[in-house]
């Protein structure tokens, strides 16, 4: 059973939208994709753009979602990600890009409806 992990990601302040979408693309994702491969078996980002125009202290900025094949492997990656020198990496990394205090993670139970 394929287990999806959502995090929300808020950038740090003053950084503008379009160098946090640049700096995750081109930078983080690729610590991402090193840390994750082998355990999970999707990594997508979804960058948020208020319908509204207005960006808000309280909102997201991206969507990160990752899909693990089962328990094992989402247990397997936080084992790998908790290693000392991949977790100070990451959270290197991070501290460029985010506000560290904002990151929320969840798993998901997914209903779908047929329309």
């Amino acid at each position: 059973m394929t287990i999806t992990l959502v995090t929300l990601l808020k950038r740090r302040t003053g950084m503008s939208k379009a160098n946090f979408i640049a700096y995750y693309e081109e930078h983080h994702r690729l610590i991402g994709e090193r840390v994750l491969a082998g355990h999970a078996t999707r990594y997508v980002r979804r960058f948020l753009h208020p319908l509204d125009g207005e960006d808000r202290d309280y909102d997201a900025d991206v969507v990160m979602e990752i899909d693990f094949p089962d328990r094992a492997a989402l247990d397997a990656f936080f084992a790998a990600a908790a290693d000392p020198a991949t977790a100070a990496l990451i959270a290197a990394d991070e501290e460029r890009l985010f506000v560290r205090s904002r990151i929320r993670s969840f798993t998901v139970e997914e209903h779908a409806s047929d329309l």
